[in-house]
């Protein structure tokens, strides 16, 4: 059996879709950095049959929005002490600004570097969004 300690200080995301676990890992550029990070995959779980967590020691900004469009069955759990002192359930993000670009080429957010694009959930089961600058439907893909 693997066994996997404890952090002292730190992030936990747990309750990762199996697979999704490597993309986070990737878009956090979590091979880059210089503390202790641990990627388990296909971790056995009684709610979800297999899962993905990953553990970082070190309090790092994560952007829930951000975890939202990939997975919204995470929880952050905040650590301190070896102890959960916060948990963070995330969820679909209603609002989503500067994560993504507007699919339309002629929205002034693809040419104008100060207009940052802003998008309203319209439909959670596609991760479909509206632009607040041009309307257009912009179906978010990792």
């Amino acid at each position: 059996m693997l066994e996997v300690t404890s952090i002292k200080k730190g992030i936990v995301l747990d309750h990762i879709t199996s697979g999704n676990g490597l993309k986070i890992f990737n878009k956090l550029m979590l091979d880059k950095v210089n503390y202790p990070v641990v990627l388990l995959m296909n971790v056995p779980s009684k709610q979800m049959n297999r899962k993905d967590i990953i553990k970082i020691e070190n309090n790092i900004d994560i952007d829930l929005d951000f975890l939202g469009l990939i997975d919204h069955n995470i929880t952050m759990n905040i650590i301190e002490d070896n102890k959960i002192v916060h948990k963070k359930k995330v969820e679909i993000p209603q609002k989503v600004n500067g994560l993504f670009k507007c699919h339309n080429p002629r929205c002034i957010t693809n040419f104008d570097d100060y207009v940052k694009p802003t998008f309203q959930l319209v439909a959670s089961k596609n991760l479909e969004y509206k632009c607040d600058y041009c309307e257009e439907l912009t179906a978010y893909k990792l």
